[in-house]
């Protein structure tokens, strides 16, 4: 099957008799009054139909052919039902990640010049100078019904309206908005069209690939973070190949999220590598919920080998496979790796392993050069060099910031931002973000090791600086080390810093869970100096 225009997605599959079924770990904030007060269990018809009344309602609130409807609200799957529902009215749906700032989302959202802004009391309330309602000139709010801030109109009170679609559009022009995940200041809005995100990214994601692709008899298990463009392009695929039962967690707290992998086991996982993280104690017990797993996905940020680990021993499967995406939000993915048990076990002398491969370039999507990053010349195989790549699922541009656009775009090539080598089968190796890069120096790899040989350790991240050595960051369950498995993990690695030892709280993060390293760094040093030059940030 091929990947649906979103605003009839699913129409068509309740038309084709999709009989998947939809089980969440909370009910839908978009239907918080009505019977689907406390649903947690949906088919596809039932689906389509709150999509449908969903894009009366906004149509209600002023959302109509060529306007931006922003979302932003708690997380859930219900960003992408609402992304669906204003695409159905003809509007662009601008999903951007509750998790941010209240000034960097009023600055997203005068960026974005939004007609109708679709959020929660939480959002609206962390911040009331932020205005952030007066950015759209009509405010829906979701949640249980009550009082509202000033200016604002209920989601129950727009209900009843007829369905406004759907309205096809061009190809080529504006489908979805989303965003960067801001690690390292503002985040970039990014808007993609039907032809990158659906004939280009979905399209290719509904191909049949042996052993990685769903099946019908499957069930999946997706832990997102559902503000961001990669599960827009998931919602477009996932329910196309129509496996049994899709299940998604919008929390990730082990607690809850273990009653729910329980009630339907996993035979494909995806989530953020935060969340398998977190969620790596389950894999521990004897009768751990990932024991049908054959396939486990990750995109977003590097997952480091212990936590790989951990989840490919945790399934009965006899030859489980973990594939790792890497690309972003402007790209889609560019390369994907895989891992198995022998790849990431431990080496028999004690050392380290990584995973710093990222496999090779999307066989006929994807091209990847590495160059000079003073003069943009081509490097030697092997050797470190700013990452670029064409492919033809390139969104089309930053709404607010064409210059910055521009200035990532050379010739018919795309600056990553990524320092990496290229070898010579064309194998891509990661080092660090641009920014963050110390030559002769990975910060990645630094923390993969430290990860191997630190069992106690949830994450470990390593701030490169200009006059100091690199410092590591050790992120334990208690916020505690023991100095001497310190001493014992860096013997044998680069010369670092000593040691700053936090619990996973204390790292301010994205809403990806990807950790800010500039706020981190300037929290611990006093300085957001780096070693690069941000400049393709």
């Amino acid at each position: 099957m091929t990947p649906h225009d979103l605003g009839v997605l699913f129409d068509e599959l309740a038309d084709a008799g999709t009989p998947t079924r939809f089980h969440l770990d909370r009910p839908f904030d978009l239907a918080p009054s009505g019977p689907g007060t406390t649903a947690t269990e949906w088919t596809v018809p039932e689906l389509a139909l709150l999509v449908r009344e969903t894009a009366g309602a906004l149509a209600a609130a002023g959302a109509g052919p060529g306007e931006r409807v922003a979302i932003v609200k708690a997380n859930h799957w219900d960003y992408d039902l609402i992304a669906c529902a204003a695409v159905r009215a003809g509007a662009v749906p601008v999903k951007l990640s509750g998790h941010l700032p209240p000034e960097a989302l009023r600055v997203l959202l005068d960026r974005c010049a939004p007609r109708v802004l679709v959020t929660d009391r939480e959002v609206l309330g962390r911040d009331p100078a932020a205005d952030l309602a007066g950015t759209a000139r009509t405010t829906v709010v979701l949640g249980p019904a009550g009082d509202l801030p000033p200016g604002t109109v209920h989601l129950d009170d727009l209900s009843g309206h007829p369905d406004p679609g759907p309205h096809p559009r061009d190809d080529d022009a504006p489908l979805v908005v989303v965003h960067t995940s801001g690690t390292t200041g503002v985040p970039k809005l990014v808007s993609h069209t039907t032809r990158t995100l659906i004939h280009h990214l979905a399209r290719f994601e509904t191909k049949p690939v042996p052993r990685i692709g769903l099946r019908r008899d499957d069930t999946l298990f997706n832990a997102s973070s559902y503000a961001h463009g990669r599960t827009i392009c998931w919602t477009a695929v996932a329910p196309v190949r129509a496996p049994r039962h899709i299940t998604l967690d919008s929390r990730g707290l082990p607690e809850t999220t273990d009653l729910l992998l329980r009630a339907h086991p996993p035979t494909v996982v995806e989530a953020l590598p935060a969340r398998y993280v977190r969620l790596r104690p389950l894999t521990r017990r004897l009768d751990n919920p990932f024991r049908d797993v054959r396939t486990y996905i990750s995109t977003y940020d590097a997952v480091h080998p212990p936590v790989v680990r951990s989840y490919l021993r945790a399934t009965s499967h006899r030859n489980p496979l973990w594939m790792q995406g890497w690309g972003q939000s402007e790209t889609g993915p560019l390369t994907f790796a895989f891992h198995t048990r022998r790849s990431v076990a431990r080496a028999a002398d004690g050392t380290a392993t990584t995973v710093r491969d990222l496999g090779r370039p999307v066989p006929l999507k994807t091209r990847l050069r590495a160059v000079d990053p003073a003069t943009f010349q081509p490097v030697p195989a092997g050797t470190p060099g700013l990452i670029l790549c064409r492919t033809k699922a390139l969104a089309p541009d930053y709404p607010g910031e064409r210059e910055r656009w521009t200035a990532k775009r050379h010739g018919e090539w795309w600056n990553t931002g990524d320092i990496g080598t290229i070898a010579r089968d064309g194998s891509v190796r990661l080092l660090d973000r641009e920014v963050d890069h110390l030559p002769g120096f990975s910060c990645l790899r630094a923390e993969d090791m430290l990860e191997d040989l630190l069992p106690e350790a949830l994450e470990c991240v390593v701030l490169a600086r200009p006059d100091a050595a690199p410092l590591p960051v050790v992120v334990t369950e208690d916020g505690t080390l023991d100095p001497a498995s310190w001493k014992r993990a860096a013997e044998g690695l680069p010369a670092l810093d000593e040691p700053v030892v936090v619990g996973w709280d204390e790292v301010p993060r994205t809403g990806t869970g990807k950790v800010r390293r500039a706020p981190l760094l300037e929290r611990l040093t006093g300085s957001t100096e780096t070693c690069g030059t941000g400049r393709w940030t």
